[in-house]
């Protein structure tokens, strides 16, 4: 009995010591590949858009990435986190040529104007060259998967400075409602590692702790409840938004070079009718955002448009960035708007709390929309955390858990496999990719959702009874 139980734990010993140092050794070379990416991306954004009216290279920029992420070496197709995802769930390694276009593509697309994100291709580089590590070393099929997960959560803290969210995001974004928890501790070591190098080797992270006395009241918690119902909302308008940018593009320009030359072209005339904010990462107006600076009503809306036609169009990068950007806008909106609604109709202390409230629901949005659009709510309220400090920790877990309950089975990674139902009155079939899913309706008496539609369906039979009979009268 001591002997098996001194195997047992000389085994338990030797496996730590394995993933420490694998994951060690992931974190390091991903956290260096993807800081001097980072380090690339700022460099060609400061020479590019010195350039008056830069964003008119942008047709030409989509049509150049479009045309060599899908014609230049096509069996290296593993450059967006969706299919990063898919290899995992498929147990194929990442081909190394992706690592390098995940590495350049972003570059052109965002430096030209592209509203796009870096956080898709640090996870990309992650998974890459993890991939080449488990060649390296002959690991094991089980072994090659769990590493090139550690390396999406080295890409991915590397990129936002977020050591834990981004070790948990690797592990939490593969599966909808479930999480492998043998993969938690090289993921953490990899997460780690890979923030602290790229941060030795010259790449700022500005992190904005919120100054804010989170005073509870019944009022401002149900502002948060309300305010995680319509980032949820918000989140499943942006992805459906993606969805059918996408049907419109492939129907009406089916060509792929007409299709990245008309989004690009697109893109040139909405700055001139609008703004050049909405161009790039966009980080800088996030950070006005959340230091209380409101946002117009159409922020969200116009950020949207630019990053469903230069991603759908042509351009390679994330979708991470462009959605924080609209979630701070929407939470800007949602601020500025409910506190003017509260005072006409009553006052209460909100414009006395105006300063502390403006800047919490831009943070609350950031966080809420990643969690909804990702599947992700846990490494998305953790995040909050790391960005913004520990106050806002428990509103933000509310949003970002009531944002992914709305969101539904909708994903901007249709490849994430569906562990879970959401509702009970959903009837969903489990272990298939998101993309896949078909869903049917089960609504009973006993269930307050389908008694409430069950109510609503009731209320219009009994209009149409009311205006049929004043029509025949």
């Amino acid at each position: 009995m001591i002997r098996r139980q001194v195997a047992e734990e000389s085994i338990l010993f030797f496996s730590i010591l394995k993933w420490f140092f694998l994951a060690m050794v992931s974190g390091a070379s991903v956290g260096l590949v993807v800081g001097c990416f980072m380090l690339a991306l700022d460099a060609a954004i400061g020479s590019v858009q010195v350039i008056p009216n830069y964003y008119y290279l942008l047709p030409l920029a989509l049509v150049c990435t479009s045309w060599v992420s899908r014609r230049v070496v096509p069996l290296a197709d593993g450059y967006s986190t969706n299919r990063v995802i898919a290899s995992i769930h498929k147990n194929v390694l990442v081909h190394p040529f992706s690592v390098v276009k995940a590495f350049f593509l972003p570059i052109i697309t965002i430096a030209c104007g592209g509203s796009a994100g870096r956080e898709a291709p640090g996870a990309d580089i992650g998974a890459g060259l993890s991939a080449g590590l488990s060649r390296l070393l002959r690991l094991d099929p089980a072994d090659r998967r769990k590493l090139m997960i550690c390396g999406i959560s080295a890409g991915f803290a590397a990129v936002f400075g977020t050591p834990i969210s981004g070790a948990i995001f690797g592990v939490e974004v593969l599966f909808v409602g479930a999480l492998l928890y043998e993969v938690l501790f090289p993921s953490f070591v990899a997460g780690i590692i890979g923030y602290q190098v790229a941060s030795a080797i010259g790449v700022v992270y500005v992190h904005t702790p919120i100054k804010f006395v989170p005073l509870f009241t019944e009022d401002f918690f149900l502002k948060v409840v309300v305010a995680g119902i319509f980032f949820g909302l918000v989140t499943v308008l942006v992805i459906e938004t993606l969805r059918a940018t996408r049907r419109f593009l492939e129907k009406h320009a089916r060509r792929l070079v007409i299709r990245a030359l008309a989004g690009g072209v697109l893109i040139v005339l909405l700055v001139e009718l609008t703004s050049e904010k909405y161009l790039g990462l966009g980080v800088a107006q996030m950070a006005l955002y959340t230091s209380g600076q409101p946002a117009e009503w159409f922020d969200f809306l116009l950020k949207l448009v630019f990053t469903a036609l230069t991603l759908q169009a042509g351009g390679v990068a994330g979708l991470v960035t462009p959605v924080l950007f609209i979630g701070a806008a929407s939470g800007s909106f949602f601020a500025k708007f409910y506190t003017i609604s509260s005072t006409h109709l009553g006052g209460l202390y909100l414009a006395d709390l105006l300063k502390f409230q403006n800047p919490v629901f831009p943070a609350l949005g950031m966080v809420s929309l990643l969690a909804g659009a990702a599947n992700t709510p846990l490494s998305a309220s953790i995040m909050a955390m790391e960005l913004f400090g520990p106050e806002i920790a428990p509103y933000a877990a509310v949003t970002c858990l009531i944002s992914f309950l709305m969101t539904g089975n909708r994903s901007i990674y249709p490849a994430q496999v569906l562990v879970i139902k959401k509702t009970r009155s959903l009837g969903v079939q489990h272990g298939r990719e998101m993309g896949d899913v078909h869903q049917r309706y089960y609504l009973h008496d006993t269930r307050v959702a389908g008694g409430l539609w069950l109510f609503i369906r009731g209320m219009k039979k009994a209009l149409r009874r009311m205006f049929s009979k004043r029509r025949r009268r």
